[in-house]
């Protein structure tokens, strides 16, 4: 049985604060094993000019219960429908880091090759672009035992050490982590042929992360094309200091194509 669009954005998206006012939403995609909740936050914190949507996945939070996505194209027809309603009232820019840039992109290419609708921003944070070399070449982690996982876990940081080690909690934590990197380990798409969206793109990175191709990503906007490198690794963002600089920039930035939009 299907459930009622309203029931099913509730299941999909966290608002923390509902702003009717808002001239544009910022839709947040979160990075493998993340809930909803960091993104859902920033809701309290952004201008009253954006209302803040974050994406929640089956298999977590309220929706712990669910089976998870097993291909990015069932997070994608999901999201979309979901999101489609709301996206046809008002501008809105995209969010993503690490899995999350990856489902951005993909959820970006659907609604404009389905829709016709297409971000005012793209923001796109900790990862290649999916078709990229560096990408293609970088090893799976999903299949490795849960021990060898864990050691990964550790060295690319932004994961409580004390969550590390607490076996129960890692029970909890470590399928949903393996079943988004399982998704996005096993996507595959070829370079757009030509740009499908028009509007500006941001990449944000750690400068201590692993290298990613970032500026694969600019094959898939005719619009401006940035990078800001910022002080950290892969979970550079968690960082309050590092969160200030995103959320001026990204406020500033859909602020200003908020304009451009009307």
């Amino acid at each position: 049985m299907e459930l009622p669009a309203t029931n099913r954005m509730e299941k999909v998206i966290s608002c923390f604060r509902k702003r009717p006012d808002a001239v544009a939403r910022l839709i947040c995609f979160p990075w493998a094993g993340g809930g909803s909740i960091h993104y859902a936050r920033w809701g309290n914190v952004l201008h009253s000019s954006i209302e803040v949507l974050s994406v929640r996945l089956p298999g977590r939070e309220s929706r712990s219960r669910e089976p998870f996505h097993q291909s990015l194209q069932q997070v994608v027809d999901e999201v979309v429908a979901a999101l489609v309603p709301l996206l046809k009232e008002k501008p809105f820019a995209l969010f993503g880091h690490s899995f999350g840039a990856f489902t951005s992109f993909a959820v970006a290419e659907a609604l404009k090759r389905v829709h016709n609708l297409e971000p005012v921003h793209i923001f796109l944070s900790g990862a290649s672009a999916p078709y990229s070399e560096t990408r293609i070449k970088a090893p799976k982690r999903s299949d490795l035992s849960d021990e060898d996982f864990l050691k990964w876990m550790t060295s690319i940081g932004g994961t409580p050490p004390e969550l590390l080690a607490n076996p129960e909690v890692l029970k909890l934590f470590l399928p949903a982590l393996k079943a988004d990197l399982h998704v996005v380990e096993n996507y595959r798409c070829n370079k757009p042929e030509y740009p499908f969206l028009s509007c500006p793109l941001t990449c944000f990175d750690g400068k201590d992360d692993i290298p990613h191709d970032l500026q694969a990503w600019k094959s898939i906007t005719s619009g401006d094309f940035t990078i800001r490198m910022l002080d950290g690794s892969h979970f550079y963002l968690k960082d309050s200091g590092n969160e200030k600089i995103i959320l001026d920039y990204v406020t500033k930035q859909v602020e200003t194509s908020e304009m451009d939009y009307l």
